[in-house]
């Protein structure tokens, strides 16, 4: 039975309100009458994109520094107790473009959960940092082998799509940099970042419009600030191969190409189109190289769009005497895409499957605030009704079109980590530049 795009009726949306504060801070309210759990995101522009190389994981290292004490709570327990007294799961996140305090709390303690979030924002203590550094180190450490060779794919797959562009760096850092962040490092960092310009409030709940005046005048009083900027990576021109050595039970492929970025015409479908390699067991890497090749337990796709540009990742893990079929197996079902495109079953499913999932929003105040709160700090967010009517007008040609521009040779970077004789190495560079031709 051929699936079909639903067409039910309209799910009621939430309400959300937008204002922007004199010293620039945006404050999104998210009405949700019917949960029964609130939810707080600030939205920050940091991230390794904004890093000098020389200061490289000071973003990530912050975000660690900010459960380390705040005014009235100045131990890492204390701060942390302060939070899940009110039944509140307090959390930070670093990435690539931006970092996220997070905080999901029953509604009738949003608001102290709010005063505290707004002390982080405004004073960290930066206490202890001997121990957390000592944290961080076992963090790094991750990404290296016992000879202290790095050998994190990953990592590696982004050094070879963006080479010098700050995109490509650890978010992070090294222990090399680690070693140099201090407090007065973190002060300097907190003062450029933490102001009006680059933050963005999101309150997602049943009582958001009494909050909001208390998140309006708790934040007011932060510096206007600077929104940081940063450069647009130059193009890619030719294909990238990395191979390591490494003495594990599997070879692990990741394959990774320049997409369009969030203001891209192009977004919505490269969105669509990754969905249709890996949204489940019925998509196509799965269905062809587990369910119907038996060559991998696992393979996954990942789009990761941001402002003016994207990566689009294919990553398997296999015995070493199949990593090349897996990579021609993986290379045929992307130049398929590019030639034919999807087939209509196929692109009807990702976006019945992916209309479901944004609806699901809906009922997940945490997952909402998240979702509109990056769209805001990126300038590139719609309401989710218009972003699900976006994401239903792409249509088969369009998915095509951006399969062919994204799937090229040029435009690839291939890790490989694993045990592979010369040969195997040549037959896997030989695959990626036959990509397109």
């Amino acid at each position: 039975m051929t699936a079909r795009s639903p067409k039910p009726r309209r799910t009621a949306a939430p309400q959300v309100t937008r204002k922007v504060l004199k010293n620039g801070v945006r404050v999104n309210l998210v009405r949700m009458p019917h949960v029964h759990r609130s939810a707080l995101d600030v939205h920050v522009r940091v991230g390794s994109r904004f890093e000098t190389r020389r200061e490289n994981g000071i973003s990530h290292f912050h975000e660690h520094m900010l459960h380390r004490g705040i005014p009235g709570y100045p131990t890492a327990h204390a701060q942390a107790l302060a939070f899940e007294e009110l039944g509140a799961a307090f959390g930070a996140m670093t990435y690539v473009d931006h970092g996220v305090l997070s905080c999901s709390v029953p509604t009738e303690n949003l608001e102290r959960a709010l005063e505290l979030t707004a002390l982080l924002c405004e004073s960290p203590l930066f206490n202890d940092i001997a121990i957390e550094k000592g944290i961080v180190r076992e963090e790094l450490l991750e990404a290296y082998d016992g000879d202290g060779r790095l050998i994190d794919g990953p990592g590696i797959l982004r050094q070879l799509c963006f080479g010098r562009h700050p995109l490509a760096m650890p978010i992070a850092g090294t222990r090399t940099t680690l070693a140099r962040f201090d407090a007065s490092a973190l002060r300097k960092f907190h003062r450029r970042h933490y102001v009006g310009e680059g933050l963005v409030i999101t309150l997602a709940g049943p009582d958001v419009e009494r909050l909001g005046r208390v998140a309006s005048r708790r934040f007011a009083g932060l510096p206007r600030g600077r929104e940081v900027a940063a450069e647009a990576p130059p193009d890619q021109r030719a294909a990238q191969f990395r191979y390591l050595s490494d003495n594990t039970s599997q070879t692990w492929l990741g394959l990774g190409f320049r997409a369009p970025g969030d203001r891209d015409p192009d977004e919505p479908a490269t969105e669509l189109l990754m969905r249709v390699l890996d949204d489940g067991n019925a998509t196509r890497l799965y269905r062809t190289l587990s369910d119907e090749r038996g060559l991998c337990y696992d393979v996954s796709a990942m789009y990761e769009a941001y402002v003016d540009v994207g990566v689009l990742e294919i990553v398997a893990e296999c015995t070493h005497t199949s990593a090349p079929r897996v990579l021609t197996e993986t290379l045929n079902v992307l130049t398929d895409l590019a030639t034919h495109g999807p087939t209509a079953e196929e692109l009807s499913r990702a976006k019945a499957r992916l209309r479901w999932q944004m609806l699901e929003l809906y009922d997940m105040p945490t997952e909402l605030a998240a979702f509109v709160g990056q769209g805001v700090l990126s300038d590139a967010g719609v309401e989710p009704e218009a972003r699900i009517d976006e994401l239903m007008n792409v249509t088969e040609a369009r998915v095509r079109e951006a399969a062919a521009r994204i799937f090229r040779a040029r435009s690839s970077s291939l890790v490989v980590v694993g045990k592979l004789d010369k040969s195997a190495q040549r037959k896997l560079q030989a695959a990626q530049a036959g990509l397109g031709a």
